[in-house]
């Protein structure tokens, strides 16, 4: 299944979640491990959709998500970096989603400049990721 651009941008805005989490970690130098992850969440009749999605992107998993949702899920930080923020660079959100996506992309920026490895970086990529999937916010 071939999947164009625009209609990837309009199902991601629909479905898809830009996400960082920060979990205490005692073996991170800094005490907490920082999770970035783009998921798209599907009931699993539609699996085909994020098969074709982990296809057009060429990385990420599929998996079970909860009960009977399926998960398209890309986590490493290369992949991220390399595959889709780019993407969503030159094919812009639509929706408030967009402001998500930028503030997703700058912790990832932050993180490959190290800055997940000190406690002043996880502070500065927390205050982010905390404005991030409200709804409400729409400042950088």
């Amino acid at each position: 299944m071939n999947l164009e651009a625009q209609w990837i941008v309009g199902f991601v805005d629909g479905e898809g979640c830009f996400h960082v989490s920060i979990n205490p970690h005692v073996e991170m130098s800094a005490g907490f491990q920082v999770l970035p992850e783009f998921t798209v969440v599907q009931h699993k009749r539609d699996v085909q959709i994020l098969h074709a999605l982990k296809a057009h992107f060429g990385c990420g998993v599929v998996r079970v998500n909860h009960g009977d949702r399926m998960a398209y899920r890309v986590r490493a930080q290369d992949h991220l970096l390399e595959r889709i923020i780019p993407f969503f660079m030159l094919h812009p959100l639509k929706t408030k989603k967009n402001v998500d996506f930028l503030k997703f992309r700058d912790c990832l920026l932050l993180m490959e400049k190290g800055a997940h490895l000190t406690a002043d970086g996880i502070a500065d990529i927390r205050k982010i990721a905390a404005g991030m999937n409200r709804g409400t916010d729409v400042s950088r």
